[in-house]
C-alpha cells in the first residue's frame, strides 16, 4: 500500500503546526520523518491517524483520497500507529490488549479470546516476536510491550505503520531488535513511517529521509547524508555535534551518597540502597531506561522526596531532611526534567524567572521589595550570554520556544556560585542548536570545579558529557563504569546485567536477578 500526503496544513489558532507538507511512502519502504521536538512531526501523524482534521490537503492510499473521522477509520483503511507511550492496559493479557477495540465474539455474544490468542501466535511466529498471548502486559519488559503494540496493529491488517519516536524507552539492545523487526515488516511489503530526532538511528534504518522544521518540509536526504548535514537541515545552520572537553581533573569527593532508599506514599521502593560519590570537577552520568529511579534520585538530592533514608552529604554537610530552599541555599543548582512544571512559571517574565532561586534576599530583593535595576541589568546580561531568543526580558516564559525556555533555566541555575549541579534531562525537547549550547555550559561548570550529577535517557548525551557512568536498574546500581564503555555493555547493564570483568567495587553490586529486582 502506498501512502501519500499532499499539502497537509494544520493550524491551532495563529500557530501553523503543519504548513503545506507533502510526502510519499511506498510499499516496502521505510521513510524517516526527521525533526526536533515541536517541528510538527507528531501533529502530521495525528492528522494521518484521524486524531486531527487537516485544514488543508489530502491523504491518499493507493491513489485514493481518504476521509478519516477518527482513528477507527484510519485503522479500517490499513493504518497502524505504534505510539511512543504505549496504549496498553497493564492488567490485561497480551491477547486481551490485542483484541481491545476490535472484540471478536463467539457463541451468545461472549468474547472469543481463543481467536485473539491464535492471532497473536500467528503474528509472533511469522516475525519471531516470541510473545506469550496469556502474559500480563505489566509483567513484560518494555521492549516486549512494544512488540505487543506492533502485534496489535498487524492484527488489524495494517499495511501502513507509523512508529512515533519508538526508541525513547528502549535499551540499545532493544533498539537494535526493533530495527530488525522494522526491516522484516519492510520485507513483508509494509509502508513504514519512522518518526525520530535521533540522527544515528535514522541513518541506520531509513530508505529516505524527510526533514521538517517549524512545520515545513525543508529538505529530503539519503541515509548516506552525514550527521552534520542532517543537523544543519534540522536547525537551519551548521551545528557542532561533538562535545569537546579536556580530561577531567577531579578533586576530592564533594557529593557522597550512602545507602540511599526512596519510597513513595504507597510504600513502593524507587531507590533501594544505592551508594556513589562525585568529585569536584567531575560529571557522573546516570544512565538507564526511564522509570528505574533516576527521577527519584535527582529529587532526593534536592529535598523533593519525602520518604528518604540513608545519607546524602555535600562537602560533609547532610542534605537528607533539608528543605528545597535550604538545599538551594547551600549552592545546589537544579535543572529539572520538566521545565514547564518544575523549572519555570509561565506567567512570569523572563527576568522574574531568572530570580526564582534568589527571590528571598540580595542581590534582587531587599526588605521584601524587588530591586528592579539590579534584576533588569542581570536579566539583560543573561539574555545575551545564554543566547535566549526573545523580544526582551519582559516577555513571559510561556511565550518562549522550548529551547529558549530551557536556556532560561540553565542561565538561572549556572549564574550562582555552585557547589553542585543536578541536571536532569537537560536537553529534553530542545533543538540541536540549543543542545550544543547547553552541553558547553555543563562542561564549563565541570571545568570550574563544580561536581555534576547528570541524569539523561539519551545515551549519546551521557557518553559525551560524563567522566563516569552509573547505570540504574529497578532502583539499584548495576555498576559505575568509565565514560568510554561500549554501548553494548551499557545496554546490558540497563537491562539489569552486570557484564563479567567489570571489577569489584563496593559501589557496584553484582547481577540483579529477577527475584532480587
Amino acid at each position: 500500500m502506498k501512502l501519500e500526503l499532499r499539502g497537509i496544513t494544520k493550524r491551532f489558532g495563529s500557530l501553523v503546526a503543519n504548513d503545506q507538507i507533502s510526502l510519499t511512502v511506498a510499499s516496502g519502504e521505510i521513510h524517516a520523518l526527521l525533526g526536533e521536538n515541536g517541528a510538527g512531526k507528531s501533529t502530521l501523524m495525528n492528522v494521518l491517524y484521524g486524531l486531527y482534521d487537516a485544514d488543508e490537503g489530502e491523504i491518499l492510499l493507493d491513489d485514493e483520497v481518504q476521509a478519516f473521522d477518527g482513528p477507527g477509520d484510519a485503522i479500517a483503511a490499513g493504518i497502524g500507529m505504534v505510539h511512543q507511550h504505549f496504549m496498553l492496559i497493564p492488567v490485561f493479557t497480551v491477547a486481551e490488549n490485542v483484541m481491545l477495540g476490535n472484540e471478536a465474539t463467539g457463541f451468545a455474544g461472549t468474547l472469543d479470546l481463543d481467536a485473539a490468542r491464535t492471532r497473536v501466535k500467528e503474528i509472533s511466529e511469522r516475525f519471531g516476536f516470541d510473545v506469550n498471548p496469556d502474559a500480563l502486559v505489566e509483567n513484560l519488559p518494555v521492549g516486549v510491550q512494544q512488540r505487543v503494540e506492533i502485534i496489535k496493529a498487524l492484527s488489524r491488517d495494517a499495511r501502513v505503520l507509523v512508529f512515533d519516536e519508538p526508541t525513547a524507552v528502549l535499551t540499545p539492545q532493544e533498539t537494535d531488535e526493533l530495527m530488525d523487526i522494522m526491516r522484516q515488516l519492510k520485507e513483508s511489503g509494509a509502508a513504514i513511517v519512522f518518526i525520530s530526532h535521533k540522527l544515528r538511528e535514522v541513518r541506520e534504518i531509513a530508505d529516505r529521509i524527510t526533514v521538517i522544521r517549524r512545520g515545513k518540509v525543508v529538505g529530503e536526504a539519503e541515509p548516506t547524508a552525514t550527521n552534520a548535514e542532517l543537523a544543519a537541515l534540522m536547525v537551519g545552520r551548521p551545528v557542532e555535534l561533538t562535545v569537546h572537553k579536556d580530561p577531567a581533573k577531579p578533586g576530592p569527593d564533594a557529593l557522597v551518597v550512602r545507602d540511599l532508599r526512596v519510597r513513595d506514599d504507597d510504600g513502593h521502593v524507587h531507590l533501594d540502597g544505592i551508594s556513589f560519590s562525585i568529585a569536584k570537577g567531575e560529571v557522573l552520568g546516570v544512565a538507564g531506561v526511564q522509570g528505574n529511579g533516576q527521577t527519584e534520585l535527582s529529587e532526593a538530592v534536592m529535598g523533593l522526596q519525602h520518604h528518604v533514608t540513608g545519607s546524602i552529604t555535600l562537602d560533609g554537610e547532610e542534605l537528607v531532611g533539608k528543605s528545597v530552599r535550604k538545599v538551594l541555599d547551600r549552592g545546589v543548582g537544579f535543572i529539572p526534567e520538566d521545565r514547564q512544571v518544575d523549572g519555570l512559571v509561565g506567567e512570569f517574565t523572563i527576568a522574574e524567572n531568572l530570580m526564582l532561586n534568589r527571590s528571598h534576599g540580595l542581590p534582587f530583593v531587599r526588605g521584601g521589595t524587588i530591586r528592579r535595576k539590579e534584576l533588569d541589568d542581570f536579566a539583560n546580561t543573561k539574555l545575551v550570554e545564554y543566547d535566549v531568543r526573545a523580544p526582551g526580558i519582559t516577555s513571559t516564559a510561556s511565550q518562549l520556544s522550548g529551547g529558549n525556555q530551557q536556556k532560561v533555566v540553565v542561565a538561572r541555575e549556572l549564574s550562582r556560585d555552585l557547589r553542585l549541579l543536578v541536571a536532569a534531562q537537560p536537553t529534553r525537547g530542545v533543538d540541536v542548536g540549543s543542545i550544543e549550547f547547553i552541553h558547553k555550559q555543563v562542561v564549563a561548570a565541570r571545568d570550574e570545579g563544580v561536581p555534576v550529577l547528570l541524569v539523561s535517557t539519551e545515551l549519546d548525551e551521557i557518553a559525551a558529557l560524563s567522566d563516569r557512568i552509573m547505570v540504574l536498574y529497578r532502583g539499584r546500581v548495576v555498576g559505575i563504569v568509565p565514560a568510554d564503555t561500549a554501548r553494548e555493555t551499557l545496554g546490558l547493564m540497563m537491562a539489569g546485567e552486570r557484564p563479567p570483568g567489570l571489577g569489584e567495587d563496593p559501589e557496584q553490586p553484582g547481577h540483579l536477578k529477577e527475584e532480587d529486582a
